[in-house]
């Protein structure tokens, strides 16, 4: 296996944390599942930052994402797999 592009931090999460630099649109990246060490292969749509997060499927308006097995917030603009996930199209569930 080459070194994962993205941590996907549990089975429930949607969503996976990429962890290396310059992750650019069309990449097909290395995922792994830190839970069970599983690991599976997802091309990302967007350039994303480090740290940032992709959706492992689409997302419409009003959906929740997991991360951590945890609900994190709620989608305000549809994502689709592979795309960019932060705060211009997830908002938590607080406010």
């Amino acid at each position: 296996m080459s070194i994962p592009q993205l941590l996907v931090h549990d089975r429930k999460d949607n969503v996976g944390v990429v962890v290396v630099e310059n992750l650019t649109a069309g990449t097909n990246m290395t995922c792994v599942v830190t839970e069970d060490d599983s690991d599976f292969e997802l091309t990302c749509n967007d350039d994303v930052p480090i740290g940032h997060k992709v959706a492992l499927q689409d997302f419409s308006v009003g959906d929740t994402i997991i991360k951590y097995g945890e609900d994190i917030g709620k989608v305000v603009a549809a994502v689709k797999k592979g795309g960019h996930v932060h705060t211009h199209n997830l908002k938590t569930k607080r406010w």
